[in-house]
């Protein structure tokens, strides 16, 4: 069913030889938007621009007809009838008006003030002046001291329009879907090119789903997002790859460790059960079938613990002293072997108390198994990274003087199912997850689980757990 419904969407999920179009046809669409914007802006600050030099050039030929204006006054040949393109008046001091141009004929006297007493010359808009071409106008005004009463010049000029250059507005405008065509077609190509690696990427993973784990995506040869993201994926199948593996190894040494003791304990029922006579050692008979018994409860239990690990990592945490537990831990079953616990002060770390409990009966177990008479647990505090002012760490060293695990293999022990050849007659009685199990925990805590051999030379194994110590009172 899912096969199929990702078989439907193909066509779609390729149009354009692309992973999905919506991711192109998006940015495109941004892209020409935003260059609509900038180009509607772009075109009205153009326009803005060419009314402001259309009206001061306007202002500038109303200066100018003015100021001839005013030297004609000077040398008194001014006239009644003015010849000027701009709308001209001029009125004395009196109001009255002596001279205009045609266009101003037969109008009142201009309403705009005129320069200050200091002045000679004053500019301006006004709406308020009756005048042909209207309805609002620029005005240059100049004062004439000249005669008794002087003169005031009034030069006019049609303000220009919001849009004074009509072709060039029309140029402008036009201007703006090119712009928009153009930055979608860039945009367009561009997110092709970029997107393309994604789509190899795509269609590698579509054929490692269907073949095997081993194939890995292509790495574009740029330090880019599209980059880092095939070496994520690369990453996330390493990763994957070896899951898949240990989970199938995990399988088929759970089966295989699953069935010896489920043989004997099988063999031994068809034995008791097959003799009518019931043999004397009947009893040892059922003693063999407990022991095998609790060979696979324990390797039960494991295997739940591993799962429960697995499936939610979260631990309930709380302040838990690492002394007390060990001794707790040490007195709370009889062992074939002497222990001897050292210490002293509490040690502090937060953490799963349970968990915690685990970890250390592993350990326990798995030293008593090997030793030949005597176990040594320490518990202490050392300066994290050898400094005396650091965050302290706390330590757990378990020795025993058994005959030890060769450097090769210290590694090995905490695999699996894991259990050495040259062990496997003297641990019958384990389950080949215990420190497996034991590392996790430590790994979920923030801290680690080692073996090493014996710092005094002597024959035997130490196992070194670390944790992050606390500051706080145990409950």
């Amino acid at each position: 069913m899912g096969r199929d419904r990702a078989a439907a969407r193909t066509p779609w999920a390729r149009r354009g030889g692309l992973l999905d179009p919506a991711i192109r046809v998006r940015t495109t669409a941004w892209a020409v938007l935003v260059a609509g914007v900038l180009a509607v802006a772009l075109c009205i600050g153009v326009l803005v621009l060419l009314r402001q030099h259309d009206v001061r050039d306007t202002k500038g030929d109303l200066a100018r007809s003015g100021s001839q204006i005013v030297r004609l006054i000077q040398v008194g040949r001014l006239v009644p009838r003015l010849i000027s393109v701009e709308l001209i008046q001029v009125v004395d001091g009196r109001g009255v008006i002596v001279s205009t141009t045609n266009g101003m004929a037969g109008y009142p006297r201009v309403d705009f003030p005129p320069p200050d007493p200091m002045l000679t010359r004053r500019e301006g808009r006004s709406c308020d002046i009756e005048a042909p071409d209207g309805p609002c106008y620029l005005v240059v005004v100049y004062r004439v001291e000249r005669g008794p009463y002087g003169y005031l010049v009034y030069a006019m000029a049609p303000e220009p329009g919001l849009i004074p250059s009509p072709r060039g507005a029309l140029l402008a405008f036009l201007s703006i879907p090119l712009l928009m065509l153009l930055a979608g077609y860039v945009t367009w190509q561009a997110a092709g090119r970029a997107l393309r690696p994604v789509e190899e990427i795509r269609a590698r993973l579509d054929e490692i789903t269907a073949t095997d784990l081993q194939r890995r995506v292509p790495v574009p040869d740029r330090n880019d997002e599209v980059a880092r993201l095939a070496e994520s994926v690369n990453a996330t199948l390493d990763r994957l790859e070896g899951a898949v593996a240990r989970l199938r190894s995990f399988v088929s040494d759970a089966s295989h460790e699953l069935r010896s003791p489920l043989t004997g304990l099988r063999m031994e029922l068809e034995l008791a059960l097959s003799d009518p006579e019931r043999p004397p050692d009947q009893y040892e008979t059922l003693e063999a079938i407990l022991v095998n018994a609790e060979r696979l409860q324990a390797v039960l239990d494991d295997l739940l613990a591993i799962s429960r690990l697995e499936s939610d990592p979260r631990i309930a945490m709380e302040e838990i002293d690492l002394q007390a537990l060990a001794d707790q831990e040490v007195l709370s079953r009889p062992r074939r072997s002497r222990f001897t616990v050292t210490g002293g002060e509490p040690v502090i770390v937060r953490g799963g108390r349970s968990e915690l409990a685990r970890l250390l009966t592993n350990l326990l177990d798995n030293a008593d198994r090997h030793a030949e008479s005597e176990v040594t647990v320490t518990v202490g505090l050392v300066p994290h990274a050898g400094a005396a002012d650091s965050p302290r760490t706390a330590v757990i060293e378990v020795y025993d003087d058994g005959p030890g695990i060769p450097p090769a293999d210290q590694e090995r022990v905490f695999e699996r199912f894991t259990r050495l050849a040259e062990s496997r007659h003297r641990d019958a009685g384990g389950t080949g997850l215990g420190l497996a199990i034991a590392r996790d925990i430590a790994i979920a805590h923030g801290g680690s689980l080692v073996l090493t051999g014996r710092p005094d030379g002597r024959p035997g194994a130490r196992f070194v757990l670390q944790l992050p110590a606390s500051s706080g009172e145990p409950r």
